[in-house]
């Protein structure tokens, strides 16, 4: 799934397989725990939803988060010092968020080395070898697929690690403050979207439906 999605992302297909809100589902059906796949895109996808890699732009790679981030709820349960449900999604979101970054890098890397590629491609195509246009085609493949890996399995190897270390520190409070961390998500999600929008009245329109979030909340807390 890694590799299926990160290919998604720029090198071929682009069936919007890569981003959060499908790849972490389909990560957590495999696993067999589609729901939690579900809850960790739901959160995700705001967060990069105006953060996409179109032409020269290179964010935080969402995709391999939202992966990694379903892998350790699914997998790391012994390591995480008796976390459950909610607790552990967040916990492991917000382990795995820094770690974007490193595939950042890794993708930066891959189109590097195929920038190289074209030159020899078009050496090759200028001499009608149409096999070694091809072989160069699949080697720039093999070069996101290995970016997609790398992505992968930092998120999912450093995440353990730093689970294995603060789970049984920080467990106390991630009980308490798991619902409040969630809701923290979907402001923050909420926005980064109003401000892709470009309106003078974005906060006014923010602030606004934060008040009437809280007023549902409350009624329906009464009710």
């Amino acid at each position: 799934m890694a590799v299926v999605s990160g290919l998604d992302r720029t090198a071929c297909l682009q069936g919007m397989l890569a981003r959060p809100l499908v790849a972490a589902p389909f990560t957590g059906w495999l696993l067999g725990a589609p729901l939690v796949g579900l809850e960790i895109g739901t959160l995700l996808e705001l967060l990069w939803l105006s953060r996409l890699p179109v032409g020269a732009a290179i964010p935080h790679d969402d995709t391999q988060v939202a992966v990694g981030a379903t892998v350790l709820v699914v997998t790391a349960g012994p390591l995480a010092a008796g976390l459950r449900g909610l607790p552990l999604v967040v916990l492991c979101l917000l382990l795995a968020l820094p770690l974007g970054k490193l595939g950042q890098y890794c993708d930066r890397f891959a189109r590097q080395r195929n920038q190289r590629l074209i030159g020899r491609t078009e050496v090759a195509l200028a001499a009608g070898q149409l096999g070694a246009v091809e072989r160069s085609h699949f080697l720039g493949l093999g070069h996101f697929v290995g970016a997609a890996l790398a992505s992968y399995l930092s998120v999912v190897a450093c995440g353990t690690l730093l689970l294995w270390q603060l789970a049984p520190l920080l467990a106390p409070v991630f009980v308490a403050a798991a619902p409040w961390l969630r809701l923290a998500f979907f402001l923050v999600g909420s926005a980064v979207l109003i401000n892709t929008l470009n309106l003078r009245r974005a906060l006014p329109i923010f602030a606004t439906s934060f008040a009437a979030a809280l007023l549902l909340f409350w009624f329906f807390a009464e009710v």
